[in-house]
C-alpha cells in the first residue's frame, strides 16, 4: 500500500482531517439516505482525482461504512497500484466478459471474482481491468447499471474514480448513472473556463454536482499544522529530529561529577546556615517571651505610687543590665 493513502498511513495529519470534513459534508447531503453512488472526476489529468477518491474511500471505511471503490478509468487506471492489488480482472472484464471464463447461459456473473480486498478494513476495490478499445460503449451497456444495482445491495456507498471530463465522455456517461458528482480542481493549474464548462456539461446530461474540491493549495506547513487541534505525526517526528540535532553535546562525566559536588556543598552549607539562623530566631523569641517574667522576679515594686525618680532610674539600669547579659548569651 502506497504512502499517498495519507488517511490510512497518518490518520492524525491535517490532510486526513480535511478528508473527514469532506466525508461529513457528503453525509449531510445524504439526509434521506439516497446517496449511494458518488463519482469523482476532474477537468484535466494530473489534478488529483484518483488521490482524492482513494483517500475519500478510506475515510468512509474508517467510519464503519462498507465501501466499494471502482476504478472506471479503463484507459489509464492506477488504483490497483495505490492499494497493491491485482490489475485484473476488473471493470472492463466484468462489462465485456473478455479474459474470464464467461458463460452466456449464466444469468448472473459472480461479483466475488471482480471485487478485491484491500489492506483497509471495510474497503473493497474493483480495478480497471484490461484496456478495452471502446470504454465509452462499455459504460453505456446495461451491465454497468446492473453492476451498480448489485453493489448497492451489499455495500453502503460506491465511489467511482472516473476519467477527466474534458478529454473523454466516460465521466459524463457515469454522471447520469450516479447519485452525485465531485469535481476536483488543482490550484494554479485548473483553468476557470474549463471548470465552468465541466460543471455545465455534467448538469446538461442530468448529473448532480455535490461540490468542487480544491487540490494542491499552496500553504505554509507550520501555519497548516497550527490551524488544527492536532498536527501530523510525521511533522512531530521531524521536529523531534531537528531538536536532537540542535542540542549541545553533553559535558564529560568528570566535569559533571565536580559540578554536582560543588552544588551539593553549596546546598549543604545553605541548609546549615538556615538551620543556625532558625535556632537563633527561636531562642530570641523564647527570651522575649520570658523577659517580662524575669524582670518581674528581679524588680519587686510594693506600691507603684511611691516610686521616685531614683527608683525609676534604678529599674531602667536593671533592665539594661539584663538585656546586656542576654545579648552576651546569644553571642
Amino acid at each position: 500500500m502506497r504512502k499517498e493513502l495519507i488517511v490510512h498511513q497518518d490518520p492524525k495529519s491535517p490532510i486526513s482531517e480535511v478528508f473527514r470534513t469532506l466525508r461529513t459534508n457528503i453525509q449531510f447531503m445524504n439526509t434521506k439516505g439516497k446517496l449511494k453512488t458518488l463519482l469523482v472526476t476532474s477537468t484535466m489529468p494530473g489534478e488529483g482525482k484518483s488521490w482524492v477518491s482513494s483517500n475519500l474511500a478510506v475515510t468512509f471505511a474508517q467510519a464503519g461504512k462498507k465501501v466499494v471503490l471502482i476504478d472506471a478509468d479503463m484507459r489509464k487506471g492506477r488504483q490497483y497500484t495505490t492499494f497493491g492489488a491485482s490489475p485484473r480482472p476488473g471493470l472492463s472484464n466484468y462489462l465485456s466478459g473478455v479474459g474470464e471464463d464467461y458463460d452466456e447461459e449464466d444469468e448472473e456473473v459472480d461479483l466475488a471474482d471482480y471485487i478485491q480486498e484491500t489492506g483497509v478494513e471495510n474497503l473493497y476495490l474493483i480495478a480497471a481491468g484490461n484496456i478495452p478499445p471502446n470504454p465509452s460503449e462499455l459504460l453505456i451497456a446495461p451491465q454497468m447499471v446492473e453492476l451498480l444495482d448489485r453493489l448497492k445491495e451489499v455495500c453502503d456507498i460506491i465511489i467511482i474514480d472516473g476519467t477527466p471530463a474534458q478529454l473523454v465522455t466516460d465521466a459524463l456517461i457515469l454522471a447520469r448513472l450516479v447519485d452525485s458528482t465531485v469535481v476536483v480542481a488543482a490550484s494554479n493549474q485548473t483553468k476557470r473556463e474549463d471548470l465552468k464548462r465541466c460543471v455545465t456539461n455534467i448538469q446538461n446530461v442530468g448529473g448532480k454536482i455535490a461540490g468542487i474540491v480544491m487540490n494542491k493549495m499552496p500553504i505554509n506547513a507550520k501555519k497548516y499544522e497550527q490551524s488544527y487541534y492536532y498536527g501530523s505525526t510525521s511533522m512531530s517526528k521531524a521536529k523531534q529530529g531537528n531538536s536532537r540535532q540542535t542540542k549541545q553535546p553533553r559535558p564529560q562525566r568528570k566535569q559533571n561529577s565536580e559540578m554536582y559536588k560543588r552544588a551539593s556543598d553549596i546546598v549543604r552549607q545553605g541548609k546549615e546556615e538556615r538551620t543556625e539562623n532558625q535556632q537563633k530566631q527561636n531562642t530570641k523569641m523564647n527570651n522575649e517571651e520570658e523577659l517580662p517574667k524575669a524582670l518581674t522576679n528581679k524588680i519587686k515594686i510594693e506600691n507603684p505610687e511611691e516610686v521616685s525618680i531614683d527608683k525609676t532610674t534604678e529599674i531602667l539600669n536593671q533592665i539594661n543590665q539584663y538585656l546586656d547579659e542576654e545579648k552576651k548569651k546569644l553571642k
